[in-house]
């Protein structure tokens, strides 16, 4: 594999460097689990669009400015290095952005694709229901056929940020007589319509994180449906491709997490030396987040040769997740009782908190990793779907 970066490469590095560092904002923005958070998060995502930084790889016309993935991953390791805001609108545009792009019709892509990339239109996922959780073929909502319309009624539940979203997009069981993954469509729905009522789920430190949503006699126009009716269970899973694959948690990330724990170790070494396993935990997540980003640019090469994520994507998300945990949880074993700190309490613990929740959820969201090393069991073994 060959690492060598081009002239151009090198360029859109260098453009990137400079505008981050003359932009980055002076202050951290409030967690975008708040109002105020999040509304600092979409004015920073409307100036990452101006500088058309926002979704680099998306076509110019849609949003854009036509990179491919290798610019990609390069715009994240600028973007992360640099220590800028976590990206609050990662739902639609790095989730049902890609989806757009391969089911959605031309008109829907010009609908949708430029205000998500600017930010205009915040979006939420909506899969989980209160007995469909990790399964998402035991979903019940449903979406029935009204003329143009669809009428939905049901529940979602853990939908991340939906409090503060201004559409869902999500799967909706359009046959009534359906079972398992068969009857079921792709719907994006503006969250102010009527019938629609959102109530917060308080994360473990207080903020309104999540949401459950519930629809009673929901109108949403069919043409907002994402492929065709009652095909929305392959739609869904290219979109879960996307989050478990190389989009939702590019490499960038968990090598500036890496960064930020040998830092840590270093400010602490004296006391974390007393426990010679914390110094190789250390040493082996570092190398982990080496190894990630390495696999991420094998992948990167192998689609622009033609190929396809397969059941790949399971072994991404189980390696990603896992290795997100091990980093704060050696964090915490580094910290001792100081990482029971509080955001707002006197302490250098604050830093990890804002990620830790995420990484404890990590094996549990976007599947869990049980049914994705059950995926990978099967094709291994060739076994039918």
């Amino acid at each position: 594999m060959d690492l060598a970066y081009t002239p151009k490469q090198k360029a859109f590095r260098a453009e990137v460097r400079a505008w981050l560092a003359d932009n980055l904002p002076r202050e951290p923005l409030a967690s975008y689990d708040t109002r105020e958070g999040f509304e600092q998060h979409r004015e920073w995502e409307s100036r990452l669009f101006d500088a058309r930084l926002s979704m680099v790889m998306w076509p110019a016309e849609l949003g854009g400015r036509g990179c491919d993935l290798t610019e990609w991953l390069i715009f994240e390791e600028e973007y992360y290095g640099a220590g800028a805001p976590m990206r609050v609108n990662q739902n639609g545009q790095l989730l049902l952005g890609p989806t757009l792009m391969e089911f959605g019709t031309e008109e829907q892509k010009k609908r949708f694709l430029p205000r998500m990339a600017a930010s205009a239109d915040m979006w939420a996922q909506g899969w989980s229901e209160p007995n469909a959780g990790s399964d998402m073929a035991a979903i019940t909502s449903k979406a029935i056929r009204d003329g143009d319309h669809y009428v939905l009624n049901g529940q979602k539940t853990w939908s991340t940020r939906a409090i503060f979203a201004d559409w869902l997009f999500g799967l909706f069981r359009s046959d009534p007589t359906s079972s398992r993954h068969h009857g079921l469509s792709f719907l994006l729905v503006p969250l102010n319509t009527p019938g629609v009522t959102i109530r917060p789920i308080k994360a473990l430190n207080g903020k309104d994180a999540f949401a459950e949503v519930f629809f009673d006699d929901v109108r949403v126009p069919v043409e907002n449906r994402i492929g065709a009716e009652g095909q929305g269970w392959n739609v869904a899973m290219a979109t879960a491709g996307f989050e478990r694959g190389l989009l939702l948690r590019s490499p960038a990330r968990f090598q500036a997490t890496a960064r930020r724990l040998v830092e840590l170790y270093r400010s602490h070494q004296a006391s974390a030396d007393r426990d010679p396993s914390i110094r190789e935990a250390v040493l082996q997540a570092w190398m982990d987040a080496q190894a990630y980003a390495l696999s991420a640019y094998h992948t990167v090469g192998r689609l622009a040769r033609g190929a396809r994520i397969g059941a790949e994507s399971s072994t991404n998300k189980i390696f990603w997740s896992e290795l997100d945990l091990r980093m704060h949880e050696t964090a915490m074993r580094i910290l001792g009782a100081r990482g029971e700190l509080l955001e707002g309490s006197e302490g250098e613990a604050n830093g990890w908190l804002e990620g830790f929740l995420f990484a404890q959820a990590g094996p549990i969201y976007a599947g869990t990793n049980e049914i994705q090393r059950n995926i990978i069991a099967e094709r291994m073994l060739g076994l039918p779907k």
